[in-house]
């Protein structure tokens, strides 16, 4: 039976040391960087020092990584508003910091929808329109954009053929 190793104590230096280096990798919210925190001490003081210290030195800005986030999930893996939102609220960002990122995405939002449906709406080889119709629905209702977009979308793309 292996025995569990003993967990390294750090000393508050380099504690903030291997935070400060998360957090310049790529953006984080506060809730990503306490649970690596954690994993570090157990002491929550320890915890909220160096929270505090990376927000006053920058690390760490949760309207920057809420804008960071809503640009890339936006622009790679084309998401919408929804899903974005339904996924900041899990990272317990703020609405000010939410509203802040759609305003980021607003004026390439419905470009990319629409090349983005176009594109799958070719790849979609059902033959029975109704299915084909429920296929590009469901998808794009899953990547999280709204309903009655997705819904003219598909009914303009059936009339084109």
């Amino acid at each position: 039976m292996r025995q569990k190793p003993e967990q390294k104590s750090f000393s508050l230096e380099e504690i903030t040391k291997k935070a400060e280096i998360y957090c310049a990798y790529q953006e984080r919210c506060h809730e990503e960087v306490i649970q690596k925190l954690k994993t570090f001490t157990t002491s929550q003081t320890v915890i909220d020092s160096v929270i505090v210290h990376l927000i006053e030195n920058n690390f760490l800005n949760e309207e920057r990584f809420a804008c960071s986030f809503a640009r890339g999930k936006h622009r790679i893996k084309h998401w919408g508003k929804i899903r974005i939102v339904n996924e900041l609220k899990s990272r317990h960002i703020s609405k000010y910091n939410i509203d802040t990122a759609l305003k980021e995405i607003q004026d390439e939002y419905f470009d990319t929808f629409d090349l983005a449906a176009e594109k799958f709406w070719d790849t979609i080889s059902e033959k029975n329109t109704l299915k084909k119709r429920k296929k590009f629905c469901d998808f794009f209702l899953r990547k999280g954009f709204e309903s009655n977009l997705i819904y003219e979308k598909a009914i303009e793309l059936e009339k084109l053929g």
